[in-house]
This record gives structure tokens, C-alpha cells and sequence, in this order.
């Protein structure tokens, strides 16, 4: 290689195929050739949250109703989501592709970026993606579709429009075949183009990723101006440097910047929270939960904010509101105390189908403000206490009695992550 020129890179976007259900298949070896779906098997009105191509090839979609899925696939078998186990699989995929590259960027639980420039030594970078997923099959059971290109976006859309329909799963998208493969599709397979943004560009007469492509960037701009109003210019730069496959982002093993908030919310049914005693046993087990999440990051913040949606039935009202307290603050009734005022100060008495707690203006909690009434030195270990209970023994170890009452929904969280069973 020349002095000064520096080597292209070589990205791969490695996505885990019908990852739940390939998990939970791979644990049955009985489901092996049976079409499998993640979901809950006892509502009828819940949502796929994956199907394995003997499902798909049966008309079984992700996102409908379980009830519409067993209609399509009367043999279908549905099988409850375990959440932790999805993660943990994750994980050990991360760890496989870790010692590849040092260079591996979780996208989602199912998709990862990594930068294998410097590990072609191996081989080519289609021999490479096949040792990858050689080694994760055997791992974990779950086979990997792997796309290839110079950026993450390029690696992103030859994963996305092709190495999901080949056999082998592996597909590389460059300068060489950009215009001859990615051009030609049509313009909502464009990353990052959903169905308002089609609409925009067929509109203005741009019906493939290559008509994008090959317009000036001065045109475009124009015709989106035209489209979308004067404020368009970086869209229409990110759109034009999309179809062209530019993209000067790095993977990086690590995208966390400072922690700037701890937040939790909570969807509700709303017919079952009319009253403020049961909205304020939620607006507690919320506290308690963004209260905890703040001690384990060693954090305490000084601004409580409130946020909620309340329905008369039929149009939604919102609304958000914070305060600032004396001092910052992880101390569970602290918060609680400031996030009843905010509450009942700007509800408007409606039922309540969302609740929503954040605590900011974040600061380190090795010092915290002594008080002459409180010994919160004493409040802060008791509060620890109950967090290592917690840690060790589960969410349900020790809760509130509030959390016991009908309108709590801390119980049914404790069995859950992100709202689905563990």
C-alpha cells in the first residue's frame, strides 16, 4: 500500500436470523422442522415478536396477533418469550465476534457491526463472515446473515435487501456492484426510508435508490427543498450520501456518552387508572424503580420530572412538567414526594394511560447533602440494603405494600425485562 493512502475498510452488519425463535428452537430440538413463533401462547390478542422461516413460509408475519398467526398456521407452535435468556445468547454472540475484532458495535440484541479491517489475515472477507457463522451456529443454534461493505451503511442495506435471501447469507456490497445491485431497488429499501419519506420521493419523480444516486447534490436539494420546505438540506445530504453508500461513522466497541438521565415509564390500561390513590401506587414503584437504577450507577440528580397521558376515551392529552429540590437525590421518598406534587398539581383528573419518571442534572453520589432533620446517611445504607435484597433474590424479593394492591403492577414487572417475560 502507498505511503499517505489509507486502507479501505471492511464492515460486516451481522444479524441473527428469527433470533428469538432460532433460540427457542435451538433448545427444542423437537421444534426442529415445525414452525415456531415467540409470543404469548395464552393471549390471543398479543403480537409475534418473531417466527422461524418454517412459520414465515406458512404466512406467519412479526407484529400480528398471535390469534392471526394460529388462523394462518393451525399447527403453529407459540412459545413464551424469555427475555434474559435472549440477552445472554446476545452476549455470548458479542463475545464470538470479540475475538474476531476488537471492534464489535451492538445496533440491537439481534445486530451488530464490526470492523474486521484488521483481522483479514484470516482470509477474504467472505471467508472470514463464514468462520463467524460457522462459530456462532455451533455456539448457539441461531444462524447469522452477514453483510459486507466499506461503511456501516453499505454493510447494513446488503444484510437488509440481500444476504437474507441467498442460501449461504453472506452478500458484499462496494464500489464494484453499487450501481449494478443497489441502484435498481426501489427507494423504500433505502436505509432509514420508512413510508412517509417514500411517499416524499415518489412524489418528486424518485422512484429507485439509484435515481436518488445519480441526481446533483445541488438538484436534490432543491427538489426536496420544493417538497419538504427550506429546512431540508441536511436530510437531503443524509439521503444522497445514503444512496451513494457514504458514511464516515466508525464502529465503535462502545456508543455510551455521558449519563445525562435515569428515567422509567409505564404504559396503563387506562380504564383501570381513573383514581389518584391507584395512579400513585404506579407514580411510587416507577420512583422506586428510576431511584434504584440511579444508586447502581452511583448517580443522584437534582431535577424530578413528571410526564403523563390521560384520555377522556377518545382524544389523548399530554403533559410534562419537572421541579428542582434542594439538594440531588437517590432517596426513594425524596423523589416520591416531589413527583406526587408535580402529578397532582397538573392532572386534570382524566384516566391515566401513561405514566413516565425521570430524574436529571445528574451528579456523582459519593457526597450528598446532610440534613438537620434526616440522617440520610442512614437512609442511603438502608435503601442499598434493599437494593443487594433485590439484586440477589429478584425484583419481588421485598417490595412495597402498595405494590399489593390491584393497581400495582411492580409484580408483574419483577417477572418481565422490557415488558416480556424473562
Amino acid at each position: 500500500m502507498a505511503a499517505g493512502k489509507q486502507q479501505e475498510r471492511t464492515i460486516m452488519l451481522i444479524d441473527g436470523q428469527s433470533f428469538y425463535a432460532s433460540v427457542e428452537k435451538a433448545a427444542h430440538p423437537e421444534y426442529r422442522d415445525k414452525p415456531v413463533a415467540v409470543g404469548d401462547p395464552e393471549r390471543r390478542s398479543g403480537i409475534i415478536l418473531a417466527a422461524c422461516p418454517v412459520a414465515k413460509a406458512r404466512g406467519v408475519t412479526t407484529a400480528e396477533r398471535v390469534g392471526e398467526a394460529i388462523a394462518k398456521c393451525p399447527d403453529l407452535i407459540v412459545v413464551r418469550p424469555r427475555m434474559q435468556t435472549y440477552i445472554t445468547i446476545s452476549l455470548l454472540i458479542t463475545e464470538i465476534y470479540e475475538s474476531f475484532t476488537d471492534l464489535v458495535e451492538p445496533y440491537s440484541i439481534d445486530e451488530q457491526f464490526l470492523d474486521v479491517t484488521g483481522s483479514l489475515s484470516r482470509g477474504d472477507a467472505g471467508d472470514l463472515a463464514h468462520q463467524i457463522q460457522t462459530k456462532v451456529l455451533l455456539s448457539t443454534g441461531v444462524w447469522s446473515r452477514v453483510g459486507v461493505g466499506p461503511s456501516k451503511i453499505l454493510a447494513k442495506m446488503a444484510t437488509d435487501n440481500f444476504a437474507k435471501k441467498r442460501p449461504d447469507g453472506i452478500f458484499k456490497l462496494g464500489k464494484g456492484n453499487l450501481e449494478s445491485d443497489l441502484w435498481p431497488l426501489p427507494v423504500h429499501q433505502m436505509f432509514m426510508v420508512g413510508n412517509r419519506m417514500t411517499h416524499h420521493f415518489r412524489r418528486m419523480g424518485l422512484q429507485t435508490i439509484g435515481d436518488i444516486a445519480r441526481t446533483d447534490l445541488g438538484e436534490f436539494k432543491r427538489k426536496m427543498r420544493r417538497e419538504m420546505g427550506k429546512q431540508s438540506d441536511i436530510q437531503a445530504e443524509y439521503y444522497w450520501q445514503t444512496a451513494r453508500g457514504i458514511d464516515p461513522s466508525p464502529v465503535v466497541a462502545s456508543v455510551r456518552g455521558a449519563l445525562k438521565s435515569v428515567s422509567h415509564g409505564k404504559a396503563l390500561r387506562a380504564s383501570l387508572y381513573r383514581k389518584l390513590a391507584d395512579i400513585e401506587v404506579v407514580l411510587l414503584e416507577l420512583v422506586i424503580e428510576v431511584c434504584r437504577r440511579a444508586r447502581r450507577l452511583g448517580k443522584q440528580g437534582r431535577v424530578v420530572a413528571v410526564g403523563a397521558a390521560e384520555t377522556d376515551g377518545e382524544r389523548t392529552f399530554s403533559f410534562g412538567r419537572q421541579t428542582t429540590l434542594p439538594h440531588a437525590t437517590s432517596l426513594t421518598h425524596e423523589v416520591a414526594a416531589a413527583a406526587r406534587k408535580l402529578f397532582a398539581e397538573h392532572w386534570r383528573g382524566m384516566a391515566i394511560s401513561r405514566l413516565f419518571i425521570s430524574l436529571t442534572q445528574l451528579s456523582d453520589d459519593d457526597a450528598y447533602q446532610l440534613t438537620l432533620f434526616e440522617d440520610r446517611a442512614l437512609l442511603y445504607d438502608l435503601e442499598r440494603a434493599t437494593d443487594s435484597i433485590k439484586d440477589r433474590f429478584g425484583d419481588a424479593a421485598i417490595m412495597r405494600a402498595s405494590s399489593l394492591l390491584e393497581s400495582g403492577v411492580a409484580r408483574e414487572r419483577a417477572a418481565q425485562i422490557g415488558g416480556h417475560y424473562r
